[in-house]
């Protein structure tokens, strides 16, 4: 099988230039009403806004976390908008020094929203001038060195700090508990998937029948990001290779071609599934082991590949290494390895 460079894979769920039309997405909802799923967090964050909004005072600070793609920069612009305030985006690996930071905040207007990309990157310098900004609302800066050395104590505008991560758990615990409402985003269903499908192709002007959409939100990984992105390429075989209109048998016959199954394992993933069960009959492997195995660097497989195939059920992590369940060998139309049966919730072991 031909290894696909991992930059265009179209299973990923980082965001591509693709993705973005110039600063503005046109496919992002602007309000909560038109944000669809994640129903828990909607009403929630409804209830903080509405009563932030009634105390005449700034939202707390908010932490957004979960998979990357499920709309954490898109719910800090909706939290923006519906406080009827500015936000400014940035990300931790772009804050490179505490002078960063500062510039950041002292150009923010009182109530602003100052939105963190993968906030669990910030250097530990930067996070220790965090701290007193989010606390209250005034930073510490020193100028100058030796005897011309200068300690300012600068105020700040109150702002509400958005932070996003894909990783929670790096989060310093003091950082952490900073933040006054902490959400989780879970992945979506193929239903709401197929409601984000069919508003993404209204906007852009995509006819789609609603088993077309199903489809397409069925392979997306729970992902709307995904989701979005395979509209477009199924997009592009409806208009070639059909009348234009994306139907149920034009999408599967798209997915089918750009090696997407019905459960939206691409390529890289039935190779990795593939190498673990005739390589290593069907684990533990370790993950040095397996990168090289199929060409991989270790952290590619452990935070692209492994995440979604774990949550489905076809691969289990355990101390000894990687092993392939009895339902990814099913799914690959494998023998299962040292005659493990059917329906047996059993990992693979080489012991058995």
């Amino acid at each position: 099988m031909d290894e696909m460079d991992f930059e265009d894979r179209i299973m990923s769920a980082s965001e591509i230039s693709e993705d973005i039309s110039g600063s503005e997405n046109p496919l992002r909802p602007k309000t909560l009403d038109e944000y669809i799923g994640q129903e828990k967090v909607k009403e929630n964050l409804r209830v903080f806004i509405e009563a932030a909004k009634k105390r005449n005072e700034i939202l707390d600070h908010v932490l957004l976390y979960g998979p990357p793609g499920l709309g954490k920069t898109t719910l800090s612009q909706i939290i923006a908008g519906e406080m009827n305030v500015n936000i400014r985006i940035t990300s931790g690996p772009a804050i490179e020094k505490p002078g960063d930071l500062a510039a950041l905040l002292t150009n923010l207007s009182s109530g602003d929203v100052l939105f963190i990309d993968e906030i669990h990157r910030i250097s530990r310098a930067v996070e220790e001038v965090l701290y007193p900004s989010m606390e209250d609302f005034a930073i510490d800066i020193i100028t100058g060195k030796g005897q011309m050395a200068a300690s300012y104590h600068l105020p700040l505008p109150k702002f509400t700090l958005v932070g996003a991560t894909t990783r929670a758990g790096q989060l310093t615990a003091p950082l952490r508990d900073r933040f006054g409402v902490v959400l989780r985003l879970e992945l979506y269903t193929p239903e709401q998937l197929a409601l984000i499908v069919k508003r993404s192709a209204s906007i852009l002007g995509i006819p789609i029948e609603n088993d077309g959409a199903l489809e397409i939100a069925s392979r997306s990984r729970g992902t709307p990001r995904i989701a979005n992105r395979l509209l477009k390429r199924v997009r592009d075989f409806a208009q070639v290779i059909g009348d234009g209109v994306i139907t149920c048998d034009i999408a599967r016959q798209a997915l089918d071609r750009l090696e997407i199954d019905e459960l939206g394992l691409d390529a890289n993933d039935r190779r990795m599934l593939e190498a673990i069960i005739r390589f290593y009959n069907g684990g533990p492997v370790g993950l040095e082991t397996l990168a090289a195995a199929i060409g991989e660097e270790a952290v590619t497989i452990e935070d692209v590949y492994e995440p979604y195939l774990m949550q489905i059920g076809f691969l289990s992590r355990t101390p000894r290494g990687r092993c392939v369940t009895v339902a990814a060998c099913q799914h690959l139309g494998l023998q299962m390895p040292n005659g493990v049966t059917a329906g047996m919730p059993t990992l693979f072991n080489m012991n058995d």
